[in-house]
């Protein structure tokens, strides 16, 4: 178990330097709201009952990307979910910035410009490295203590993440300390019964590796989406390429063939595949055929009704479920079939449920099903992968050299 301090270990009445990730999807240049500043908002709001003052780091996209944007409109999304006004500063640790900071009072909350608009927030280098850049060395004075919240960039070796907790006291937060522990539990818990993983989503080279480094923890995998797909192909089904200008399959299967193909042989006996497939029809209407009958001539956007039936039945003969991506185009009605049923399968059972990635976790909201009927919901995506696999995540490692 981690060994990081929290939020209940800080002293009340201090000035905070608290690191949250609300990246989030951006339409038309504004920023819309989601799952992350909810749960950030709970952190936020408890270090103000504390009569802590707050200065929020993030971050939004990356350079050269439609979706790097400024934070004003955070600021605004995180001053609904608050109930109370949040400042903004177009500065991130300059003057304007260190201004700002120097006002801050007791209760109250303050969000500077995002952190990948600074040259040394980005490039991955050593924490010991990025303690030393202006920016940390610059902000951290400026506070009694600093506070990541942002575990779903916890894997990130990026100034905002690990510099900070080389020079000053480091303290986990709420939504950090709920992740870590629930999304580490298939390398912490044992379980009586048998365990089921769903891996599905676009990024199939992020869930090929999971399916090894879980071997000994994961009875089955039932698998959907692209990774889906490009397993079938592994099998010899005419599916997981791309056709109509897509850009899913062929790259990744160019860059991880061996490994499919050494995992479908090592563990397919353990690995479910979709029986069948569905499509939009000529009539614009969802239509299915069984994987056998295929000749891919057109995208499939989800698993057909016989494998969401058997993934139901699996996931609810299960003592624990981890869900990785969709099965599905879940964000149209027509394909939101898989997805759909099998998260209500796993609330409607006892099992030990852990969803993760934002895209699937959004899916429980679109879809009405109520979060309480799920042991987590978490809104990391490749922090997640690395728990699940083990994988040592930097911004929880230097946490807990900071305790």
């Amino acid at each position: 178990m981690t060994t990081f301090q929290t939020v209940d270990d800080l002293e009340r009445g201090q000035r905070l330097l608290v690191r949250i990730d609300i990246n989030a999807p951006v339409e038309d240049g504004v920023v819309q709201d989601n799952r992350r500043f909810a749960r950030h908002a709970e952190t936020i709001a408890e270090l103000l009952e504390n009569d802590h003052a707050v200065a929020i780091l993030a971050h939004q996209g990356r350079p050269g990307r439609e979706t790097f944007v400024p934070l004003e409109g955070h600021a605004e999304i995180l001053a609904d979910h608050l109930g109370r006004e949040v400042e903004y500063v177009p500065d991130t640790f300059g003057e304007e910035a260190l201004e700002a900071i120097d006002d801050l009072d007791s209760g109250d909350v303050l969000v500077l410009e995002n952190a990948r608009m600074c040259d040394e927030e980005l490039p991955e280098e050593d924490p010991e490295v990025k303690a030393e850049t202006e920016f940390v060395r610059t902000l951290a004075p400026e506070f009694d203590a600093y506070v990541n919240d942002a575990y779903s960039a916890a894997h990130r070796s990026h100034a905002s993440l690990v510099g900070f907790p080389q020079v000053m006291d480091a303290y986990a937060g709420r939504v950090m300390e709920a992740e870590y522990t629930a999304n580490s539990a298939i390398q912490e818990r044992e379980f009586n019964g048998p365990v089921t993983m769903v891996l599905g989503g676009t990024k199939a080279e992020d869930l090929i590796p999971v399916i090894e480094q879980v071997d000994d923890t994961v009875d089955r995998f039932c698998l959907g989406g692209i990774v889906g797909e490009l397993f079938l192909r592994a099998d010899g089904h005419d599916v997981g390429y791309d056709v109509d200008g897509t850009d899913f399959f062929d790259h990744q299967w160019d860059d991880h063939r061996e490994t499919i193909e050494r995992v479908l042989s090592e563990y397919g006996d353990r690995l479910h595949l979709a029986s069948d497939l569905a499509y939009e029809d000529v009539e614009g209407e969802r239509a299915e055929k069984t994987v056998e009958e295929i000749e891919k001539a057109t995208s499939y956007l989800d698993v057909g009704g016989e494998t969401t039936g058997e993934y139901v039945d699996l996931v609810g003969d299960s003592e624990a479920v981890f869900v990785k991506g969709a099965l599905g185009v879940f964000e149209d009605e027509r394909f939101a079939d898989g997805t759909v049923d099998v998260l209500s399968a796993i609330a409607e059972t006892d099992c030990f449920s852990v969803v993760g990635g934002g895209d699937t976790a959004r899916s429980i909201e679109m879809y009405d099903l109520d979060e309480d009927d799920f042991s987590h919901v978490s809104v990391a995506g490749g922090a997640y992968v690395r728990a699940l696999t083990g994988e040592g995540l930097v911004g929880v490692d230097v946490l807990e050299q900071a305790d």
